[in-house]
């Protein structure tokens, strides 16, 4: 059984920066030591599509504030079993998949439990119908224990979903982006088992295909 919600449809927002403040630009797409300034997936995938004027006289602006970019927020349909032990989260662009870490691995490993590689081949061949040239592979935890811990756990768990994935893509020149997190960006509160439980997780992101519903 699944559970279905959209999240905001695409709007244009200008933010404001107050003087004496700072933007923070993205991280490098490549490089595993650099965090970047937003969550994973979040970046905006279009351009506004209307112009601000900063000088607009109807813009209620405090003394030494300034317009940001804007930034344009897809539309996002995400559908989620009962459980919670599978998200998928679509755009305009992109196909997210969430595996939760206990359907994969046991309690603190890497390896891979017997259902998980059915599980993994099945978004592989979703991944070779949308013929993806980029495939990301992102590890997150919970709070619990130490960040570095929980860093390297995730980097091993992207690791592992990363190669069963390469057997089943076809594209020989497919790029793979993998990452481990630790517990950065969470989805739920650490606060309770249950937002912890949905927090460690393997998301897998790739290009939506021409014609994907």
């Amino acid at each position: 059984m699944t559970t279905r919600h959209r999240t905001v449809a695409a709007t244009a927002a200008a933010g404001l920066v107050i003087a004496g403040g700072h933007l923070i630009g993205a991280g490098s797409a490549y490089a595993d030591e650099v965090k970047p300034s937003v969550p994973p997936g979040t970046e905006p995938s279009a351009s506004a599509p209307v112009a601000i004027d900063s000088n607009a006289p109807g813009l209620k602006i405090p003394q030494g504030g300034t317009l940001a970019p804007v930034k344009v927020l897809d539309i996002a349909e995400v559908v989620e079993d009962l459980g919670g032990e599978q998200r998928r989260q679509e755009t305009n662009e992109t196909v997210m998949m969430a595996l939760q870490s206990e359907v994969l691995f046991p309690e603190d490993s890497a390896v891979f439990n017997a259902q998980a590689a059915a599980r993994i081949q099945a978004i592989g061949n979703e991944v070779n119908q949308s013929k993806a040239t980029r495939i990301r592979v992102f590890g997150f935890t919970d709070d619990q224990g130490s960040y570095e811990h929980g860093k390297e756990l995730s980097k091993k768990r992207a690791d592992a979903v990363h190669a069963e994935l390469a057997k089943t893509v076809t594209n020989p020149s497919v790029v793979f982006d993998v990452r481990g997190y630790s517990e950065d960006y969470p989805i739920a509160d650490n606060g309770t088992e249950e937002g912890r439980k949905k927090n460690r997780r393997v998301e897998i992101t790739f290009p939506r295909g021409v014609g994907g519903g």
